[in-house]
């Protein structure tokens, strides 16, 4: 199924209701985690990095979309460079993050460190935009995630990002794939 393109502000984004179950997500995800030379070892242990970072206050569906946004689950994925010039790794491609370019077979440590580098880096920005568990608040997070800045009305103006950012998320937490 393909994505819907969905843009304004967070009211017109799919409600927490519609999104899939985290299991129902990851399993639709595996073949793309696969896809990139993660080991069967590797994709167990991003599960398990999610459901322990999830104890930070994020939910592990929206950690793990982030996840496949940023880098289809590749825990090898290449280090990227923000706009700032501060390199951007691991597989929520956050500053701060330990990368692991081209490797695979990682231990459960360096995957965790990955994933919680990311959900600290993503509840900041959460508490940035109120710090509630609702859909609102998550998307308005995702936008400021991606841009560092939020135009409330308009979560696809990337300010110079990926405008399809939060689009994409959302896609991800209705359990489409890429």
């Amino acid at each position: 199924m393909g994505f819907t393109h969905y843009s304004g502000p967070a009211s017109n984004f799919p409600g927490r209701d519609q999104w899939k179950s985290f299991e129902e997500i990851f399993n639709a995800n595996k073949p793309s985690m696969a896809a990139t030379g993660d080991t069967g070892e590797d994709i167990g242990r991003i599960w398990n990095a999610v459901l322990e970072c999830a104890k930070i206050g994020v939910e592990e569906r929206v950690i793990f979309a982030i996840i496949m946004q940023e880098s289809t689950g590749n825990v090898g994925v290449q280090t990227t460079y923000n706009n700032d010039g501060h390199s951007t790794a691991g597989l929520m491609q956050c500053d701060g993050s330990p990368g692991f370019p081209g490797q695979h077979g990682l231990s459960q440590d360096q995957i965790t460190s990955m994933v919680r580098a990311g959900t600290n880096h993503f509840k900041q920005n959460l508490k940035d935009q109120g710090n509630a568990d609702t859909a609102e608040c998550i998307y308005k997070a995702l936008r400021e995630y991606n841009s560092g800045s939020v135009n409330p009305n308009d979560l696809s103006d990337g300010r110079g990002a990926t405008a399809s950012y939060v689009s994409d998320i959302a896609n991800r937490l209705l359990g489409r794939t890429n």
